[in-house]
């Protein structure tokens, strides 16, 4: 009795691996690809496909997977997997998102393309390069400023009310989305601060411990820096955190009015 049970167990566990293999849903990723080390060969967009069965939920998932199974030259930033380190942002499905974050669309008979952040200078394949963003977040100097110091020479303290106008602000992971979704930054970026940048400077303008209000609010007094904006809000639209650079920016400019 046992081992006819055991039997049918067996055969069992056969025809349900057997429909698996045949209900494989084969989904085509479609994936920006370029080469620096090939500049004569134009940028294209390669397609994998790829079992939603044998993945993971997520567009991350699925890169890897075709890093891991099908192409290792693949080239793509990723750290934490949380959204939280801000790595993996690129175009997916035409939004600037997450790839940790993104979930893929279940149905396999729609493909899926995968391009870098818009408008800006690539690496390599869903790498873009950074660098002229991060110089222009430094340039705001993201820092406490003060000219004195706590009196028993310890912590900086402000009230629960000061602290919580932080909130909104202070959660930003500079992971570039909102900035290369934003018309105004594709067209002025040399000068445009953009909206992650800036909201950063709010973050800082309105810290009631920093003491560098004034200098602050000279940078950013001037016709390219903050002017630029003009309350398109897809910085809003596509953040990934759910955050609103576009109402900062419209706070500097009314301190900045009423100043």
């Amino acid at each position: 009795m046992f081992k006819a049970i055991t039997r049918l167990n067996t055969l069992g566990l056969r025809r349900t691996l057997a429909t698996s293999a045949q209900e494989q849903r084969l989904k085509t990723f479609q994936i920006y690809r370029w080469n620096p080390d090939t500049p004569e060969i134009q940028p294209k967009m390669e397609s994998y496909q790829i079992d939603l069965n044998q993945c993971g939920p997520m567009v991350l998932d699925a890169l890897l997977k075709v890093k891991n199974e099908h192409d290792a030259s693949l080239t793509f930033r990723r750290s934490c997997r949380e959204g939280i380190c801000g790595s993996c942002a690129m175009n997916i499905g035409g939004t600037n998102t997450l790839a940790c974050l993104c979930k893929i669309d279940q149905d396999a008979s729609k493909d899926l393309k995968i391009y870098p952040l818009p408008h800006m200078f690539v690496v390599k394949d869903l790498v873009p390069d950074l660098t002229h963003f991060y110089k222009q977040y430094k340039s705001i100097q993201p820092y406490l400023q003060r000219d004195t110091l706590p009196t028993d020479g310890r912590e900086n303290l402000q009230s629960i009310e000061d602290r919580a106008k932080l909130d909104g602000l202070y959660e930003c992971i500079l992971c570039a989305c909102c900035s290369t979704s934003c018309p105004s930054y594709w067209w002025n970026q040399q000068e445009y601060l953009g909206p992650a940048v800036l909201m950063q400077a709010y973050r800082w303008l309105i810290d009631s411990r920093d003491e560098a209000t004034k200098i602050r609010k000279e940078m950013l007094q001037n016709s390219m820096s903050l002017y630029r904006c003009h309350t398109i809000m897809n910085c809003a639209k596509t953040c990934p955190k759910g955050l609103n650079p576009g109402r900062a920016i419209a706070e500097i400019k009314k301190q900045l009015a009423f100043d």
